[in-house]
C-alpha cells in the first residue's frame, strides 16, 4: 500500500515501492570498515547464494551502482581477450548486453529472436555447432521490454551440451520466481537491490560457480568493474568492499532480505501472480489488449497496447494516472505503440483494483477502440 509520505505507487520494474521498515533502516549511519557493518555484507552474500540455489560450491559478489554496472563488471570479468561471447537478444536488455559487449572489444556474436518471440533453444544449439569458436552465452531471463520470460532452463541444457561458460540475467526475476542456478547450469546470475528482493537502488550483486569465478583473475578490462578483484577481496576481509560501499543501501537490502524470508519466495511469487492476473483480466474488461500471449508473459511486468485513438497521448495518461496515486512505464518495444504496468514490489491484489479504477477514470473511452 502507498505510505503516507510517497505521492504514488510504483508500477515500474525497478525501482519500485518499498515497505516502510526497508525505509526506515537507511536513517542510521554506517562506517565501512566496521565490523558490524562487515558482517551484514557477509550475511547478505550467504543468504543470496540460499536463495539462488542449494547446491554447494556458489558464491555471491556485491558490486556498486545499478544492476547494469553488474551485467558490465560479469561480461569484462569473466570472458577473456581469448574469448568469445553468444548473447541471446529478444529486447533492449539483451541488446545492451551486445552494447557493452562491443564497448569493452568481445569477440561477439549477437543473435536476435526480436522483441515478441522468445529465445529458441534448438536456434541456440544451431549456432553453437557452427561456431565452435564461442566460449560463453549470456541470456536475459525476464526481458522487461515487453515481460517476456526467456526458457532459461533448456537453454541451459544446450548451452552445457556444449560446454560452455552460461551467464543469466536474472535482473528483474531473481527473488520474484523461485531460481536454481545448479539446475539451470547457469555459471553466473545476475541481479539488482532494486528489484524482487524490494530493496532500493545503489548496487548489483553476481551469485557465481566459484570454480569458474577463481578462474578470472586477470581477466577484468576496468579496475572498477573486476568482478573477480571484488569478490577476492570480499572474501579475504570478511566483507569489504574495495572502494565506498552504499551503505544505507545494503542495510536496506539487508531488511529487504529478512522481509522476504518472512513472506517466503513462493508466496512472493504468488503475489506477483495475482497482481499480474488481475491487472490483465481488469485491463481486458476495459479494452486494453496486451502485447504478448499469456503463456510468454512473466509476472514481472506487462506491456499494453496503447489505445488506437488519434487522441491518445500516453503522456497525458501518464499524468492522469499519477495524479491519482499510480506511476507507471512507457513503451520500450519498436514493433508495437505500446505502455507497460509492473507487478512488483509492495503492491497487493488490492492495489492493483484502484488501478484499474484509475485507469477508467483516466481513459474512459478506451472501449470505443478495440
Amino acid at each position: 500500500m502507498i505510505h503516507p509520505v510517497n505521492p504514488y505507487l510504483l508500477l515500474t520494474p525497478g525501482p519500485l515501492s518499498t515497505t516502510s521498515s526497508v525505509k526506515e533502516v537507511m536513517l542510521r549511519d554506517w562506517c565501512t570498515w566496521d565490523r558490524d557493518y562487515n558482517n551484514i555484507v557477509q550475511q547478505i552474500r550467504a543468504e543470496l547464494v540460499t536463495l539462488a540455489t542449494p547446491a554447494a560450491g556458489f558464491t555471491a559478489v556485491l558490486m556498486q551502482g545499478s544492476g547494469t554496472f553488474a551485467v558490465e563488471a560479469t561480461l569484462t570479468s569473466v570472458v577473456p581477450v581469448s574469448g568469445k561471447l553468444l548473447v541471446l537478444a529478444n529486447g533492449a536488455y539483451g541488446d545492451r548486453m551486445g552494447e557493452i559487449a562491443r564497448r569493452i572489444g568481445l569477440s561477439l556474436i549477437i543473435e536476435n529472436f526480436g522483441e515478441i518471440s522468445p529465445v529458441d533453444p534448438e536456434r541456440v544449439r544451431q549456432v553453437l555447432a557452427e561456431n565452435p569458436s564461442i566460449t560463453h552465452v549470456a541470456v536475459v531471463h525476464c526481458e522487461t521490454t515487453t515481460g517476456m520470460l526467456n526458457p532459461v532452463d533448456t537453454i541451459g541444457v544446450v548451452v552445457k551440451d556444449f560446454g560452455k561458460i552460461y551467464i543469466v540475467d536474472a535482473m528483474s526475476s531473481f527473488g520474484g520466481i523461485a531460481i536454481d542456478m545448479n539446475s539451470l547450469q547457469a555459471d553466473f546470475l545476475i541481479s539488482s537491490a532494486n528489484k524482487c528482493i524490494q530493496g532500493v537502488p545503489g548496487f548489483g550483486f553476481v551469485v557465481a560457480r566459484t570454480e569458474v569465478l577463481e578462474r578470472c583473475e586477470g581477466n577484468a578490462r576496468s579496475l572498477s568493474l573486476d568482478l573477480y578483484d571484488q569478490w577476492r577481496t570480499m572474501e579475504d576481509g570478511g566483507g569489504k568492499w574495495r572502494f565506498t560501499s552504499p551503505t544505507h543501501v545494503v542495510r536496506a537490502f539487508a531488511q529487504a532480505l529478512e522481509e522476504l524470508q518472512q513472506e517466503g519466495l513462493d508466496n512472493r511469487c504468488k503475489r506477483y501472480f495475482a497482481n499480474q492476473r488481475y491487472l490483465v483480466e481488469g485491463m481486458r474488461q476495459l479494452g486494453f489488449a496486451t502485447l504478448l500471449p499469456d503463456l510468454m508473459q512473466s509476472p514481472i511486468i506487462t506491456s499494453f497496447c496503447s489505445p488506437a485513438d488519434a487522441d491518445y497521448s500516453f503522456t497525458a495518461f501518464y499524468k492522469a494516472l499519477k495524479q491519482q496515486g499510480f506511476v507507471i512505464y512507457p513503451g520500450k518495444v519498436t514493433v508495437a505503440d505500446t505502455f507497460r504496468i509492473g507487478n512488483i514490489g509492495d503492491v497487493y491484489p488490492g492495489d492493483i483494483d484502484q488501478l484499474l479504477v484509475a485507469v477508467e477514470t483516466s481513459y474512459p473511452s478506451i472501449r470505443r477502440y478495440y
